[in-house]
């Protein structure tokens, strides 16, 4: 019946800082929709920003910055990500360490954005 994720919408406290980090560490493409929605896309989907002293509707019970744990996939390998993150002065707070993905075995690097949401960016195992 399903077929893959459009997108998913992540509440943030302030869009344009959100869009920098996104944009400047991590390479999206920014899409503006309108002052309050913000597409990130990432390949055929989109991290879609929603700031949170907007009132949306319809939206998730309880929208909070700062609550999301979210892998990416990395197309480079996390040695080459790891030195990018650290030339831009972001902490990587866990890795490379081995976990289990949805396709399989994967080397991890975690970080948080802006709002502390945590980032898992990941790349398959060889």
């Amino acid at each position: 019946m399903l077929s893959g994720l459009d997108h998913l919408v992540i509440t943030v406290t302030d869009i344009s800082r959100a869009v920098d980090f996104y944009t400047r560490v991590l390479g999206l493409d920014v899409r503006y929709r309108d002052q309050e929605r913000v597409d990130l896309m990432l390949g055929d989907m989109a991290l879609r920003l929603h700031w949170t002293a907007t009132d949306i509707q319809p939206r998730a019970a309880t929208p909070t910055p700062g609550s999301l744990d979210l892998c990416l996939r990395s197309q480079l390998p996390l040695d080459e990500v790891q030195r990018h993150l650290e030339a831009l002065s972001i902490e990587v707070e866990l890795g490379p360490v081995s976990r289990q993905g949805a396709i399989g075995e994967i080397e991890s690097l975690y970080l948080r954005d802006p709002d502390g949401n945590l980032l898992e960016i990941s790349r398959p195992r060889r």
